[in-house]
């Protein structure tokens, strides 16, 4: 199977450009004492629907022709990329049907439905997630966009990295945060092509390490019950990501719920911004390691900012 490439990533950059917010890139010289390094942070929590899912669910929903579209759009996601499809869909005034598991946070589901989303519930297991989507797209002829495992929503992702690089220059590093592997495999593509000598750095929970054990197998090994409360990385690779991550990245760094709380912490109290766990991981790796990036200038991909204020982690 063709993976994508960084023609690719440049294609939807153009596609969604009108789409998408074209988020800002923050520093933080508090923060930036602490890493010992200058962290360039990409914002994606400002983007639009609250986190990167929308720069692959826009390319995906916009890269298919009119005739494929009739009868809607329709996936499975636990909230993130529920909310970019149903709201890319929207802005191609087509339906989405979104199956996500009842343990949804209700901010995510309530954002879902306020895209015009059509919400189907389901137990919380990829099994029952995947019959149910496939009953979806039986009755209702939909086409099924996967959250990460596709090739449009990679090319997608990957331009979070290409305006990151774009804006902050020459980078020693760039960590983003792995769950499925959409967003970490779109910014090594990028990176690979614009900054061949840049370290390309995951980081994941260590009660949903999947990547990280799968990289060091050679083989993926999907999660089994995993816990953490970085809620948008419980998902396993898919069998585009692996492949690429397992071509491309130099490490991934595991990290501890407390390591993530810090992190989270970190970004609210120093640099004024509301950023959800999953988002914190990156920073969280980076920080862990901080004794390897003395003095060096690192890209860090903040990957969205939704959560249930009323369920903060402290």
């Amino acid at each position: 199977m063709k993976l994508p490439e960084f023609i690719d990533v440049k294609s939807a950059a153009e596609r969604i450009r009108t789409f998408i917010h074209q988020t800002p890139v923050l520093t933080s010289q508090s923060i930036n004492e602490i890493a010992g390094a200058k962290l360039y942070f990409k914002c994606e929590n400002f983007q639009k629907a609250g986190s990167f899912k929308m720069r692959g669910a826009s390319n995906a929903v916009f890269s298919l022709p009119d005739e494929k579209l009739l009868n809607g759009v329709a996936t499975h996601s636990s909230g993130n990329f529920a909310q970019a499809l149903a709201l890319a869909a929207g802005k191609r005034n087509i339906t989405s049907y979104i199956v996500m598991p009842d343990t949804s946070p209700k901010a995510k589901s309530d954002a879902v439905r306020s895209y015009g989303g059509k919400i189907i519930f389901c137990e919380p297991t990829l099994e029952a997630r995947e019959a149910t989507l496939n009953k979806i797209v039986d009755e209702t002829g939909a086409v099924f966009i996967h959250p990460y495992n596709q090739y449009d929503v990679i090319a997608g992702q990957g331009t979070a990295a290409l305006e990151l690089i774009n804006e902050a220059g020459e980078l020693d590093a760039i960590f983003a945060p792995v769950g499925g592997g959409g967003l970490l495999s779109g910014t090594s593509i990028t990176t690979k092509h614009l900054l061949p000598n840049a370290k390309i750095i995951g980081g994941e929970p260590m009660g949903a390490d999947d990547a990280f054990r799968s990289l060091l197998k050679g083989e993926i090994l999907p999660s089994i019950n995993p816990k953490t409360i970085a809620d948008g990385l419980l998902t396993s690779l898919g069998s585009l990501t692996f492949p690429i991550l397992r071509k491309n990245i130099d490490c991934i760094v595991t990290v501890s719920e407390e390591e993530i709380i810090y992190a989270m912490r970190l970004i609210w109290e120093r640099m004024k911004i509301i950023v959800e766990p999953s988002a914190a991981v990156s920073l969280a790796a980076a920080l862990q390691i901080r004794y390897t990036l003395s003095k060096k200038k690192i890209g860090i991909i903040l990957s969205g900012g939704n959560l249930d204020l009323n369920n903060l982690p402290w």
